[in-house]
């Protein structure tokens, strides 16, 4: 078979690129970044540099595909980030409306179900109905819940003031949580099966626990088992990530996001479809590496 990666060497596309070319098939990674070439080439895949953006280069690299795992770069240098996703989006439909592209895994989220009002997932929900639209195409759409890494956003607010918080957490549902290994292992199943057709969604979720309990689990992992979890005010969330360092319309987007979960819309999709079983990744699992990743901050 022959397969397409976008997302370069991230969380999720570096293991399923080794599982893919470990099973005996040819993988092209798409990467922006002329570096990763040597990176991509050693994993025994091919290196396709360019941007998904750039249609002549989708073409050229989608041209004799069987398969595609697709997903939307985040790029915290774009301003207008949410047309950046359109733009992309409009280019992998076009480019696989003419490819030879017969099964494609997307990288959604939780929340695409809303379609407007989950901030930076309504850009993938929007390339999630566009693809949707192509008839002729076999869609496994991946709804992955909010990513354990996310959490390494509350290292600094643990360290220098003692509590963790967002501005959710201050109703009784809890955080459905996902680790990235998890999703490219159920990624890596689909794509090696191929026996998908037609348009299906499946959610992907490693862990559900209360913003309370996460708090003190990962202080207790960094050797702060008091750690509150603290509910911010909309503002005081915006303004708390402009500080750290992240572009205003980004904070923008992650409130909205925030406010989703908060508002219990965001997971109210996922409560109804619940799959019948979890991943392999706990949250005590991710505390060791956050708590790695807080003693080298």
């Amino acid at each position: 078979m022959n397969y397409i990666i976008t997302g370069s060497l991230g969380h999720i596309s570096r293991p399923l690129t080794q599982n893919l070319v470990k099973a005996g098939h040819h993988v092209t990674v798409i990467s922006s970044n002329p570096d990763k070439k040597s990176a991509i080439e050693e994993l025994g895949a091919t290196a396709a540099i360019g941007s998904v953006a750039d249609e002549a280069f989708l073409q050229a690299t989608f041209q004799g595909a069987n398969a595609v795992y697709l997903m939307v770069p985040s790029d915290f240098s774009i301003a207008d980030y949410p047309s950046y996703q359109q733009t992309v989006a409009d280019v992998y439909v076009k480019v696989l409306a003419a490819s030879s592209v017969t099964h494609v895994v997307l990288l959604s989220s939780i929340g695409a179900d809303l379609r407007h009002g989950a901030g930076p997932i309504d850009g993938i929900a929007y390339l999630e109905e566009k693809l949707e639209a192509l008839s002729q195409l076999n869609l496994k759409v991946l709804r992955p819940s909010y990513f354990f890494y996310n959490l390494f956003s509350q290292i600094d607010l643990i360290r220098n003031a003692g509590i963790a918080g967002n501005n959710f957490g201050n109703t009784d549902e809890k955080l459905v949580l996902t680790h990235t290994d998890d999703i490219a292992a159920v990624a890596t199943q689909q794509l090696l099966n191929l026996s998908f057709t037609g348009y299906s969604i499946q959610y992907i979720a490693s862990d559900e626990r209360h913003p309370t309990e996460i708090a003190k689990v990962l202080g207790k992992a960094v050797g702060k088992e008091s750690t509150p979890w603290v509910p911010f005010s909309d503002e005081d969330s915006k303004q708390g990530m402009i500080s750290a360092g992240l572009p205003e319309g980004f904070a923008d987007l992650y409130v909205q996001m925030g406010k989703a979960i908060r508002e219990g819309k965001l997971q109210k999709d996922y409560w109804q479809n619940r799959p019948a079983t979890l991943g392999a990744v706990k949250l005590e699992d991710f505390a060791k590496e956050f708590a790695g990743a807080y003693q080298q901050g």
